[in-house]
This record gives structure tokens, C-alpha cells and sequence, in this order.
């Protein structure tokens, strides 16, 4: 039998979030008969309490290194770490997650002499120097996998990158686990058990679209008296989003909960998962809500049609649409036989299309 290829996972860091949840379940759930997982992340180890997916990699024994870069002044001693790192584990493939992972391991994959050199383009970042920089550096790269057919329309159309070198293959999750730890305790956090959760989870960043939410919120939650809207996340807008809360007179119907290890718990309490985003790639949230059977509402931004399917006409509305975006949460909010209806689709949705049994088998395909 040949030696199993030996392949490294290179993301800019191993904090929670859709690519690097994506990252661990493929590094764990690859053939190791065929493949032989390495991970490195650019930046330090997680803080405790924010290490899950790194104590996961650990416990499946698929080692995890830190490169530890802190800034981007750190680009040429990054560089050569990640050659010298490669060299060492006499790397074959070479698997990079998110732009700065992308741009330094093509360059070190390529000057240390990976044989194959793949690269994942996760979101249709509207940032032109984004776009740039990547394309010079994916010119080394064999094949780009992008998350969704939105996201290689894009990195055709705008990166100028030829579609035969572009592959689609959309996030997975693991239907197979179930929420641990106990419940939410709601009263820590100022929420009345009686209050029907409207939830909404990711970085407080203008991508995510928190501020276009808040400034719509007022008649939204004019509109459902019985409900409260929970944002759960960090992020450079955190001030500036409670500050906005403050102004438009919503701050004890809006709460911000900061970033939490059990999401899970929080998508059983809620009702509707609520998705603003200004765009996307393929939100893997999306994802993890509808295959815990939990209705959504989202903006129609990248990968979000591809997710929801036939079921995007009552649940994807256009982005920025204030009116059409209330409609929606307060249609779904108003009828419990409706939510479990779409609920129960959307479940059956991710179980058909977007489990890790048919994400990983498309990757190994790839590297094979």
C-alpha cells in the first residue's frame, strides 16, 4: 500500500468560524489511509475558551502549528516560517483557507516545491486590493475551490482567473452532533425566559450587515411585541453597534451577547435565524441553523440561493430590501405551523446537500 500523501491546511487562524470549522472537520474526517492531515494557522493559538476546534484537531491527532504571525509586518518572516514548516513535513499537497492564508501559501508552497497547491476563495469580498493581491499569488496555485457557483462567478469575472482551474465545493456540516453543556441561562443576561428569541450570529463587522438590521429593528420589533433580537459575536463594530442601539431607543429589546462557545443552545431558543449580510461566499451559519431545523430569513447575498434552494423564495429577500426583510421575520415569526413546516425543510435540505459525507469526498477527489 503507498504511503498516505502528506498534506498541509494552511488558515490565517483557528478561532470559531465557518472556514476554520470547515477546515476541521476535513482534516479530521479525511481517509488517513490515503492522506496524512498536518494544520497550520498564521496566527497564535486561540485563547482558552475560544480553542475548541484546535482541541478537537489535537484529539484526533492530526497536528497543529502556530506560525504566530501578529501583523501584517510579519508577511517575509511568515513566508519563510511556512517554507521551512513545509520542507519539514516533506509536504505533498498544500490546502490554504481565507486571504491571508491564501496569499502566503501559495508563495511558500510554491518556493518549496509542494507538488500541488490548492486554494479556497470562502467570500466575494467587494475589496479590490483583496482581489489584486490574490490574484497574484493564486498564479502559483493548481486549483481554486470556491464555496459556492456565486463565488467563482466572481473570481472568474473579476479575478480574471481561468474556470477551468476553478472547482465548487459548498461548506458541509456534521448532522450528526447534537448541542451539549446545558441550557442557555437567559437571566445572566438580562433576557426574560417568556422573551421568543430572533437570533442573528457572526462578526460585528460591516460585512455582516448588524447596522443595516438595527436601523430596521425598530419596526420590526414594533411589530412583534413578544420578541427580542440576541446579536452573538465580536468584533471591531461591537461600540459602534450597542452605541446605535442606544440612539434608535432599542438597546433592552436588542442584546449583544458577545462571542459564545454554545451557539447550539442558542439556536434551540430561537425562533428565526436572521441573516443581514452585505455578501458572503457560502455562510456556513446558514448552514448549521437550517440543519438544527430553525426557519431563517436572509439577505440574498452570495451562496444564500445556493444553500436554501426551493425553499430561498419565502426565506431570501433582496439585500438592503428593508420592507420586504420585516415582512418576511414577521411572517414567519407570526405563525408557529408555518416556522415548523420550514424548519423541518430546511432540515432535510442540509441533510440532502450539504453534509461533511458529501463535502469530503469531493475534496479527496481534488487532491487525489
Amino acid at each position: 500500500m503507498p504511503e498516505p500523501v502528506r498534506i498541509a491546511f494552511v488558515i490565517t487562524e483557528l478561532e470559531f468560524g465557518g472556514a476554520e470549522r470547515c477546515l476541521t472537520n476535513l482534516a479530521i474526517g479525511i481517509d488517513r489511509t490515503r492522506f496524512a492531515p498536518m494544520v497550520c494557522s498564521l496566527a497564535p493559538r486561540p485563547a482558552e475558551g475560544k480553542d475548541s476546534l484546535v482541541r478537537q484537531l489535537e484529539a484526533a491527532s492530526v497536528p497543529v502549528h502556530f506560525l504566530n504571525l501578529r501583523s501584517s509586518m510579519s508577511f517575509f518572516s511568515g513566508l519563510a516560517k511556512l517554507k521551512r514548516l513545509l520542507r519539514q513535513h516533506e509536504t505533498e499537497v498544500v490546502q490554504t483557507f481565507l486571504f491571508h492564508a491564501n496569499v502566503i501559501g501559495a508563495l511558500a508552497a510554491k518556493s518549496a516545491g509542494v507538488s500541488r497547491i490548492v486554494s479556497g476563495v470562502r467570500v466575494a469580498d467587494p475589496a479590490r486590493w483583496r482581489m489584486v493581491l490574490e490574484r497574484f499569488a493564486l498564479r502559483r496555485t493548481d486549483h481554486i475551490v470556491c464555496v459556492s457557483q456565486s463565488v467563482a462567478e466572481q473570481v472568474a469575472s473579476k479575478g480574471g482567473f481561468p474556470r477551468s482551474k476553478l472547482r465548487v465545493i459548498p461548506n458541509g456540516i456534521d448532522l450528526t452532533s447534537t448541542p451539549i453543556g446545558t441550557a442557555v441561562d437567559r437571566t445572566q443576561l438580562g433576557i426574560a425566559p417568556e422573551r421568543r428569541i430572533l437570533l442573528c450570529v457572526g462578526r460585528l463587522h460591516r460585512q455582516k450587515g448588524f447596522d443595516w438590521l438595527l436601523r430596521l429593528a425598530p419596526e420590526l420589533l414594533s411589530r412583534l411585541p413578544k420578541h427580542d433580537l440576541v446579536i452573538a459575536g465580536d468584533g471591531p463594530e461591537r461600540k459602534s453597534l450597542r452605541e446605535l442601539a442606544t440612539r434608535l431607543g432599542i438597546q433592552n429589546r436588542v442584546h449583544f451577547v458577545g462571542w459564545r462557545p454554545d451557539v447550539p443552545q442558542w439556536m434551540q431558543e430561537a425562533e428565526i435565524l436572521l441573516l443581514p449580510s452585505r455578501w458572503e461566499g457560502m455562510p456556513n451559519v446558514l448552514i448549521e441553523a437550517m440543519g438544527r431545523g430553525l426557519p431563517v430569513v436572509a439577505s440574498s447575498v452570495e451562496g444564500v440561493k445556493e444553500v436554501l434552494g426551493p425553499l430561498a423564495e419565502e426565506q431570501a429577500v433582496p439585500v438592503g430590501d428593508t420592507s420586504a426583510f420585516v415582512a418576511a421575520v414577521c411572517r414567519v415569526a407570526n405563525d408557529s405551523h408555518h416556522r415548523q413546516i420550514l424548519g423541518n425543510e430546511n432540515r432535510e435540505r442540509i441533510q440532502a446537500e450539504f453534509s461533511l459525507n458529501e463535502m469530503i469526498p469531493r475534496y479527496e477527489e481534488l487532491y487525489d
